[in-house]
Formats: C-alpha cells, structure tokens, sequence
C-alpha cells in the first residue's frame, strides 16, 4: 500500500473525532435531558444514597475500539458514577465543606472546552489571560491586598497552599542548610493540605511548633509571642505563620489582625489559609471577622466553596507578585516567541503548571450574568441558618461547640447512660441512612463530634428543619 493510499485510510478513521453538526446536536441534546432530569430530581432526591453499586458497573464495560451509543453511556454513567454515595450537588450536603456548582459555571466550562482556549501564557491567549488576571485582582481587592499584587486561579486550596508555602520558602532564603534551624508555626486545627504542602515543598524537617488555641479553637496570640521570642533567644531562625480563616473542623478563625502584626515585628512570613471563609468577606459581618487578612503575605481562597461553583478552583494571591514570579518561572527555548507579548503576567509564571485549563470562564461567567449580590445574599443566608441550628439543635438536648463564626457548627448529643461517642456513631450512621440529609464528623479533645456544614447555594431553612427533625428522631429511637 502507498503512503498516500496508508493515510488516507487512517484519515477516514481519524475523521470521526469530528462528528456532524447534525451528530453534535443528538448527542448534545442527550446530554442536556440527562442534566436537566438530574437538576430537576435534586430538591426531592437524597444527599446520600447507599447503593452496592459502588462505581463497579463501570468495570463490566472497559474502554475499547467498539463505539458505545450515548443512552447507554449515560444510563451507566447514572448508575455507577451520579447515583451512589454522596451527591455533593444537593442542598443536603452538610457534611464536609461543599459548594454545589451553579449552574452557569458549567456553561463556562462547556464553552472553555469546545473553544480550547489556552490560558497558561499571554502571548498564546491574551483575552483569557487577561480574564483570569481580572479575577484575581477582584478577589485582591476584596482581601485588601494591593492592586500590585500577584495570583493564579489553581485547582483548588491544596495546589495553591504549596504556591503560597513554596513561594514563602525562596522569598525568605529558607535554603536545604537553613531546614533544621527554620521555625513554622500552626495550630492543630491548619488544614491537613499545609501540611501535606510543606513537606512537598522540602521542609518537613523544620521545626514545627504547633501554637495552643482558645476554647474556640483559634490560635492564642499571646502563645504564639512567648514561642517566637524563645526560639529567636535559642538562635533559631522563625520563618512561616500560617493563620486560618476559617477552619474545617470547627469553622473558626484566628486572630489575623493580632498574629500578623507579630509576623510583620519579627519578620515571618504571614500565610493564610481561607479556602472556606474567606469569601465570608463579601458580607458585613464577614468583613469584620475576617480583619487581618490584608496583613498576610500569601492567602488561599476557593471559588469552588466561597462562591459556589463545581469543583476545581481555587486562587492564592502573594501580596509581592515578584517573590511568586521567581520561585515559579522558567523558560525554554521552544517559548521564546512568549516574550514578544507581555502585557499582562501569565499564569505559567506564577505557579508549577503550563499546560492548565481555562477555569477563569467558569468563575467569570455566573458573576457576569448574575452580579455579586446574589453570591454575598447566599453567604449571608449560611451564616444565619448556622446561627439558626446552633439554636435549634440545643432545644433537642444536643451539646454545641462554640457560636459559630461562619457556618460551620459542631455538636453531639450525651445519653444518660452509655458511651457518647457510640451514641453519636449510631445517630451518625442513621441520618446518613435516611439520607435526604448528609452529616459528618470529627475529633475534638478525643471526642467523636458531628459537624454542621453548611455552604451548599441549594440549603436552605427547610433542609436545615428536616435535619433537626432526623436528629429528634432518631435520638428518641436511640435512647428508647
């Protein structure tokens, strides 16, 4: 066979990655149905839904050359991927820190894929650049940092946690020979990703000092002073603070406005994790608790939670755009026509990806075609149904943590006889069972503790009331 005949041959085959207009268009109206069905059922569907299914169905249909018809592509996809398990779209999802993803987001992303649009270098994609450039210096601004500031739109809190961490690490000279003697400070309640970010980034063998926390589970200021001036009398070198802004455990937020002046007298750097509540910003009572996240060096705040869109987006902003430039630049020779063009900073410059999705569609959009009030209304709204459970929860005999600062509560209930934890294992096991409803839990002081969650845009008062209404059930049946 010829080469031309040879590829040819392959060409037709090639071909079919394009389909029709007409095949786009049956294919895309399935799937459209399938999505609307799925939204439609949310409301009276479950947040969790036990099924020995468990994703298995898709093992008995394995990739291979046959082409596979889009009804039954989705009938397997309904069954062994939407179905089982938690439905973190539900206004039900109450258990971890959820977001739901609005609706528009996903046309963002649809347009974003179907285009293509690179977003990782200026030169190859101005407008989309400049879009995800925009955001960050919206969300800058509502933090307090300078316009001056830099930032990307990452995949979520954990990559951009090591952004900020590892950026922290070169801006202050922390050097393979200065590990040992380098003093992080953190409390127990940091999220498990810093942790997970500052062994990553090679400084695991710091020293690790984990400050005591009030009765709210925030960082006590005055601890954290009596530990820095005795390691700086110890010739010890204190490096990093990292603050939160708003706990997964407990929801709680650390005195930023006392621990960053400590970190700017004694030269640390300042690192604040707001992946949860910094978004909390938007709203006046928000906007209180959170003050002092303009003191910090490096901040982590996620879209995908605070404003409510799907999964995987997230932004770290460095108040010293330059720091993040030069701990994540690099050029080679296949981009040197990159240089010609730069305008604005491209993300690939600031942060370990090239090759990177254009999220910034998917944020832009829903605040184009909705505004921020509808988000700051529904932040408002979780922060009050908190206020709401917390309340209500007591009236049926339950233990509650502190107040909540954001929306996060923590509870328990404590039988008159017997074990609380067991207890609150089995009331666990049972609302999730009932499963219009998903709660988790924790640990606090060696106590097993349920949380509270509540970021869902979909929750509102009466999915809180059918909660209270499990528990006070479930708790009669319990201590029958």
């Amino acid at each position: 066979m010829s080469l031309g005949r040879k590829i040819a041959q392959v060409e037709r085959l090639a071909r079919q990655l394009e389909p029709s207009a007409a095949t786009r268009k049956k294919v895309r109206q399935e799937v459209v149905d399938y999505s609307e069905d799925f939204l439609e059922k949310l409301a009276k569907g479950k947040a969790y839904e036990a099924h020995s299914d468990r994703g298995l169905g898709l093992l008995k249909s394995p990739i291979s050359d046959k082409p596979t018809p889009i009804s039954k592509v989705l009938k397997l996809l309904k069954k062994s991927v939407d179905f089982p398990a938690l439905n973190p779209a539900s206004g039900g999802h109450l258990g971890y820190i959820p977001g739901g993803g609005v609706y528009y987001a996903a046309l963002g992303d649809y347009m974003a894929d179907v285009t293509n649009r690179y977003a990782g270098v200026f030169y190859a994609g101005p407008g989309a650049v400049r879009m995800e450039n925009m955001l960050i210096r919206w969300v800058a601004g509502l933090v307090g940092y300078p316009i001056s500031a830099g930032g990307n739109l990452t995949s979520g809190g954990s990559i951009a946690n090591l952004i900020g961490i590892c950026t922290a690490r070169d801006a202050k000279g922390v050097t393979a020979d200065r590990v040992k003697r380098s003093v992080i400070y953190l409390t127990r309640q940091a999220h498990h990703s810093v942790e997970k970010a500052i062994r990553i980034a090679g400084l695991k063998e710091c020293i690790h000092r984990y400050v005591p926390m009030d009765e709210s589970y925030r960082m006590d200021a005055g601890e954290l002073k009596n530990l820095i001036e005795a390691d700086m009398r110890n010739q010890l070198t204190p490096f990093l603070l990292v603050g939160s802004a708003g706990t997964t455990d407990t929801g709680s937020v650390d005195p930023l406005l006392e621990i960053g002046a400590l970190a700017r007298k004694h030269g640390l750097w300042f690192h604040v994790d707001a992946a949860y509540g910094g978004f909390f910003v938007l709203t006046r009572e928000g906007k209180s608790k959170l003050k002092g996240m303009e003191l910090s060096d490096s901040l982590v705040i996620d879209p995908h939670k605070g404003l409510f869109l799907p999964y995987g987006v997230g932004v770290v902003l460095v108040r010293n755009q330059k720091a993040m430039n030069a701990t994540h630049y690099y050029q080679a020779n296949y981009m040197q026509d990159a240089l010609e063009a730069m305008e604005e900073p491209s993300p690939a410059d600031l942060s370990p990806e090239l090759t990177k999705h254009f999220r910034g569609l998917r944020m832009w959009l829903p605040l184009k075609l909705l505004g921020v009030r509808p988000f700051r209304a529904c932040l408002e709204e979780k922060m009050l149904l908190a206020k709401y459970f917390h309340a209500e929860v007591q009236k049926l005999g339950f233990e509650t943590g502190p107040p909540p600062e954001l929306s996060v509560v923590t509870y328990r209930y404590v039988p008159s006889k017997g074990s609380a934890d067991l207890f609150n294992k089995k009331l666990l096991k049972a609302v999730q069972e009932d499963g219009r409803v998903f709660i988790s839990s924790t640990l606090l002081n060696g106590q097993f503790i349920l949380r509270f969650a509540c970021l869902s845009f979909r929750t509102h008062r009466e999915t809180v009331d059918t909660l209270l209404s499990v528990l006070q059930r479930e708790v009669k049946r319990l201590t029958r």
